[in-house]
């Protein structure tokens, strides 16, 4: 059965929008990730993900170990439905009320790991809870930029850690400090797994963004190294945690790190078509229905303007996946009440038709919906709850 025949069947007592995860693909990515990993834990990102059905499908499964949040509420949450033990935040927190419920919960505190880079993070932590606050779990979060000049910074714009002597000087001051115990390091390298060596229809940037990973990763292995080992001489690590979808294996071949973090590769997203050295499946895909036929070649779709994060450039726009052969119009884009696309196909597609969009990334779709449908083969498993769907929204 053709994919599109096959999710319009599985789905036929539905009416669009609505949005589906393909099982077969979505298992199907979750052990290419592991066998990407070469035997290193994935912690599993969820925010790319955002469907609690969806996390512990993953996390069943043999090679995954803990979950990376996005904030502390969400992590207090994961516990209080016992998620995971394992529950790092990945990104600092100014959020007051939610570091005193992390204080107040004992379950949670053994659980949750946050994220600093400075001291000042220290002190909001302690101003938020008092003097004499419970211990809260650290982690130290080094950049892993690439910086071959003075003056050029290659990656995302994160910890002002950078050096193993910086590092160290952190680790020190967490440690003299009566109610915060460091326990791991993160170090996640967006210049390597975050940007597609081979961007379709544009081999000039893919050469040089394969000539400056290659030259990154070099540097980066012996600087996370030396900081890792300098941080060990601080305080015992349970973690040190590096890479993400894009870089497995590069990331899993560094000796300092223990744990591998993933999450966009389970989905299969259009930012990550532009790997030579992988490609994940769409897994998650949402259908919009024909409502126009203004012209020939071109029809009309109910909403669809889910825009991805990041740069304001095209690729951060969903893309019609089935049928084959269809385009957005570049003066109109994806709407927020209407989507025309245009191609051959658009011929065939008739009023209440579906066309099956991809997003440009992988957990903002889960924003948008409040259930996702599960297919395996032509049939809907289940229907579960994204994270909107349950109520809860975290930034």
């Amino acid at each position: 059965m053709q994919p599109r025949t096959r999710l319009d069947a599985a789905t036929k007592e539905f009416d669009p929008p609505f949005a589906i995860v393909d099982l077969d693909a979505f298992d199907g990515n979750a052990d290419d990730l592991v066998r990407r990993a070469g035997g290193r834990p994935i912690r599993v990102a969820s925010k790319s993900v955002r469907v609690r059905a969806l996390l512990e499908r993953v996390l069943d499964r043999p090679g995954y170990a803990g979950v990376m949040c996005y904030s502390v509420a969400e992590a207090l949450w994961l516990s209080s439905v016992d998620l995971s033990e394992d529950l790092l935040v990945a990104y600092p927190t100014v959020d007051r009320a939610a570091l005193r419920a992390l204080a107040a919960d004992g379950v949670a505190r053994r659980r949750v790991t946050i994220v600093v880079d400075s001291t000042d993070h220290l002190d909001l932590v302690r101003a938020a809870l008092g003097e004499d606050h419970p211990e809260i779990r650290v982690c130290l979060e080094l950049d892993v930029s690439w910086r071959p000049l003075p003056g050029l910074h290659v990656g995302p714009r994160r910890s002002p850690v950078h050096t193993a002597r910086q590092a160290r000087a952190l680790a020190e001051a967490i440690t003299r400090r009566p109610g915060f115990r460091l326990v791991g390091v993160m170090a996640y390298e967006g210049q390597v797994a975050g940007l597609g060596d081979q961007p379709p229809g544009k081999p000039l940037r893919g050469a040089v963004l394969r000539w400056m990973q290659k030259h990154s990763v070099a540097e980066l292995v012996e600087r996370r190294s030396a900081a890792v080992h300098a941080v060990r001489q601080v305080a015992e690590l349970e973690f040190v945690n590096g890479g993400g979808t894009g870089s497995l294996e590069v990331t899993g071949a560094d000796p300092s790190v223990t744990e591998l973090a993933a999450g966009s590769g389970l989905v299969g997203p259009t930012l990550f078509d532009g790997y030579r050295g992988f490609r994940p499946r769409p897994a998650v895909l949402f259908a919009l229905p024909v409502v126009r036929r203004p012209a020939r070649g071109v029809a009309t779709l109910f909403a669809g303007g889910y825009i991805a994060s990041g740069t304001a450039t095209p690729d951060r726009q969903p893309t019609p996946y089935l049928p084959a052969g269809l385009k957005l119009l570049p003066l109109e884009g994806a709407g927020e009440v209407q989507t025309p696309v245009a191609g051959k196909a658009a011929d065939a597609l008739r009023l209440g038709d579906r066309v099956w969009m991809r997003h440009a990334k992988a957990g903002e779709a889960a924003e948008r919906f409040t259930h996702y449908h599960l297919v395996r083969g032509d049939a809907v498993e289940r229907t579960v709850p994204t994270y909107r769907g349950e109520g809860r929204s975290f930034g």
